[in-house]
């Protein structure tokens, strides 16, 4: 069965012939977006094509590729003609042994407009036949129309999957998707035909609701044009469009700032807010164009704008959060942040994989040469506090939310950024020890109203201390008179719904207008407080309340390490079906890597959290934990607010990132002053990189990824890591040196494309500092082998033929 094999082309050997095309038929209905990789199905036999023992005689075995030209039946079947040359030729001392041919073929692309498979049947020799396949598995005749919507399908995934580090399938082959200036003519002439479509490919997981300028075609064109600097076919697009669809002028003014127009950028915005002044996009652009120019007050006004155009999209949420940490104004970012509506992480769609009878993987020798041997190492371990960091996990809003808390603690500080919490937060210390207040005065309730006082309400229970009925005071500060019975306050119920915080609170007693309870270091005090305002979680029922306050009493526990260990994994629960992978990865019950020296961070206080199903009070179940700072302040609430569920486990996360951070830090510095040699495994050292990007320590990180490429460990990462943190530096010997190992890394998974990729990037980014000349001349100076030498012209060469700013010069 060895000699079955492609020389260069990765396959994956079928158990039963055929079951990968069924398998990808059954699975047609899941496809939600762009659809998976092309998949290229080949038979491949011995015998004559009249002989009948198939189970003899023939091998099914496929692999999925990406950037095969899939404008017509022609150019799918020649690709799989293409592959009756790659068979590698038997070698025998005595005879030859029967020749493997491929005899048939199937190619299957999806064209994500229609939501069909389209395919195309190969026999060698013999002809070729085109296909539909829809959802239900039925066969349709392809129309000139299926082709144009499956051309362009087949490009946004190769353009839009290239270099998505998150996306990996076994055998998967990407070729480039453009590679002449006809073929990127044809793309834009297809993109304007169908650009109306466009929303109907879905978009990327931070749009809530696909848009005719925020969908998967906007974003494939913007990324093909603006990877390379080349927005003026882009601009010349969306001019056409913008004729007849006002809401593209939000792309046609980025095109513009892209191409340093910036005149005729505000001059298109201008006329386009007086046509659609409600485009959240179009104020988007505006913004940033504003933020460059670093007007940052009137940039707010227009981020406000936005939200109020569109305030269940998240991107708008995120652009206002911010433009509060840009102006310092990080409660407003707090708050802000704990606003933004966060969405159920749908990842790109996937091949269901089937296990293979045979892997062939080739290597390429002559490329792979400078790589260490692909075999598992001391280098590939970690430690598991390490491992189990729940930040990497994170996808699609969530990851963009924690983005903008692990800025907000790279400008204020730890420390700084608890108070500011607990400041705007109600923290559930405080909500408990409210809680247990109310709930001591609650026997003097009934007395008082045998007596025949005028009671206020608290939670629905008359209280002590009313005059002429208790007040309500709402989240936005405004106060309501409450009824005096149970049945006229019921029906008010309805109106208070959608409200995420109900403070109760009583008149003014004699002791004055406010009683407050102050709170030690760790301790109660004893001050009277006759009446305490209590949160309201929920508006359902007295019944819900009696729940909650059960709930409260049978789930505060002490602060032990492995309840602490239970917290956060029930804490986390939510963002793990959103993007946290991994089990009990935010555990603080770790092993103790630091020493003695290490200042200790403060453990993040749990805030109070809105109300779950059925009144059922969220973060219940949480450890007890020492009062914050904040805690000594009087008690009002009528200016706080209910931390989400997610925004507090994020506030987790950051504690493990930090905690984790800190201990490292704290041994390097140990081990510089004692003149030791610090030591990590390969793997350690890329999380540690990881974790430096993501905490915002540039240098730091740079250092880890240095450190790792000492080791063996088998890894693309820090290579390409550091090649673009030298592009943004202009270091163009070590860019070029790091993208020498990122070009071998991308052959040896078969990435055989030059762009776009993150070479390219980084490339074409140097070329508009020093030219592309002095590129060449520099790669040329190396003495690089033939091979190498060739993948890395190419992309000088791409950038000639499409004329790449930087290349002629």
């Amino acid at each position: 069965m060895a000699e079955a094999t492609f020389k260069d082309v990765p396959e994956l050997f079928e158990v039963e012939l055929g079951e990968a095309l069924t398998a990808r038929t059954e699975s047609l209905a899941t496809f939600r977006e762009l659809g998976p990789p092309d998949l290229c199905h080949v038979v491949k036999s011995t015998g004559k094509s009249g002989q009948r023992e198939a189970g003899l005689l023939s091998l099914g075995s496929y692999h999925f590729v990406s950037g095969v030209d899939a404008s017509s039946s022609a150019s799918l079947a020649a690709y799989i003609n293409s592959l009756t040359y790659a068979i590698e030729d038997n070698i025998a001392w005595f005879s030859k042994p029967a020749a493997w041919k491929v005899r048939n073929g199937c190619y299957c692309c999806f064209n994500a407009f229609s939501r069909v498979d389209v395919r195309v049947d190969v026999k060698i020799p013999g002809g070729v036949h085109p296909y539909v396949i829809d959802l239900r598995g039925e066969r349709h005749e392809a129309t000139p129309e299926i082709w144009q919507e499956t051309y362009i399908s087949a490009l946004l995934r190769a353009i839009l999957y290239s270099d998505d580090p998150n996306y990996y399938l076994d055998a998967y082959r990407k070729l480039d998707p453009i590679t002449t200036p006809e073929g990127e003519l044809r793309f834009l002439q297809t993109a304007e035909a169908l650009f109306d479509k466009g929303w109907q490919v879905g978009s990327d997981p931070e749009i809530q609701v696909a848009s005719i300028v925020s969908n998967h075609l906007t974003a494939g064109i913007m990324k093909y044009f603006g990877d390379s600097g080349r927005y003026q076919p882009a601009a010349n697009l969306f001019e056409k469009i913008a004729a007849r669809e006002p809401e593209v002028a939000s792309l046609l003014a980025r095109a513009y700032i892209g191409m340093n127009e910036e005149v005729k950028a505000v001059q298109i915005m201008s006329n386009a807010m007086k046509e659609t002044p409600q485009s959240h996009t179009l104020l988007h652009v505006q913004c940033d164009f504003l933020r460059s120019k670093g007007r940052l007050e009137w940039a707010l006004k227009l981020a406000r704008q936005a939200v109020n155009c569109a305030p269940s999209e998240f991107v708008t949420w995120e652009k206002l959060t911010d433009l509060y940490i840009d102006l310092g104004q990080y409660e407003s970012a707090l708050l802000t942040l704990n606003s933004c509506p966060m969405f159920t992480f749908n990842g790109r769609d996937m091949h269901r994989s089937l296990p293979p009878s045979k892997v062939h993987l080739p290597f390429h020798r002559a490329i792979g040469e400078i790589l260490p041997e692909k075999t598992k190492t001391e280098d590939d371990e970690a430690d598991p506090a390490l491992l189990r960091l729940p930040a990497p996990g994170l996808r699609g809003t969530w990851a963009r939310a924690y983005s903008l808390l692990t800025r907000l603690v790279s400008q204020i500080g730890w420390d700084e950024l608890l108070k500011t919490r607990s400041s705007v937060f109600v923290m559930e210390e405080e909500y408990r020890m409210q809680k247990a207040q109310a709930d001591i005065h609650k026997p003097a309730s009934a007395t008082n109203t045998v007596n025949g006082n005028e009671n206020g309400v608290v939670d629905g229970k008359n209280v002590p201390g009313g005059g002429g009925g208790g007040i309500v005071i709402y989240e936005d500060g405004s106060v309501s008179a409450s009824a005096s019975n149970r049945d006229s306050r019921r029906g008010h119920v309805g109106d208070d719904d959608n409200a995420s915080t109900r403070a109760m609170l009583s008149p003014s007693t004699p002791n004055g207008p406010q009683s407050t309870l102050t709170v030690g270091e760790g301790e109660e005090s004893s001050q009277q407080v006759p009446v305490i305002p209590t949160i309201r979680v929920s508006t359902e029922s007295d019944r819900a309340t009696r729940e909650q306050e059960q709930d409260d009493q049978n789930t505060l526990v002490g602060p032990s390490s492995t309840e602490n260990a239970q917290h956060v994994a029930s804490g986390i629960e939510e963002v793990k079906e959103n993007g946290v992978q991994g089990e009990e990865r935010g555990s603080k019950s770790e092993r103790d890597v630091g020493k003695s020296q290490v200042h200790e961070l403060e453990r993040p206080v749990q805030a109070a959290a809105p109300a779950g199903p059925g009144g059922e009070e969220k973060g219940g179940s949480v450890a007890d934990v020492p009062p914050s700072p904040g805690a000594a302040e009087p008690f009002s609430f009528s200016n706080k607010r209910l931390c989400e569920r997610w925004l507090d486990n994020l506030f987790m996360v950051l504690y493990e990132d930090l905690r984790v951070w800190t201990i490292f830090r704290a041994e390097v510095a140990h081990f510089k002053t004692q003149h030791v040699a610090y030591r990590k495994t390969g793997l350690e050292w890329e999380i540690l990189g990881d974790l430096g990007l993501r905490l915002h320590h540039r240098e730091e990180a740079k250092e880890a990824y240095q450190r790792c490429l000492d080791t063996s460990r088998y890894s693309s990462k820090p290579w390409l890591k550091l090649m673009q943190m030298y592009a943004e530096e202009g270091d163009i010997q070590r860019t070029i040196q790091t993208a020498i190992r990122v070009a071998a890394y991308q052959y040896a998974e078969y990435t055989e494309m030059t762009f776009p990729t993150h070479i390219a990037r980084s490339f074409f980014k140097l070329g508009q500092l020093h030219g592309h000349a002095k590129i060449k001349y520099t790669l040329l100076s190396m003495g690089l082998p033939d091979p190498i030498k060739k993948i890395m012209e190419s992309f000088s060469d791409y950038g000639a033929v499409f004329k790449v700013e930087g290349s002629d010069f």
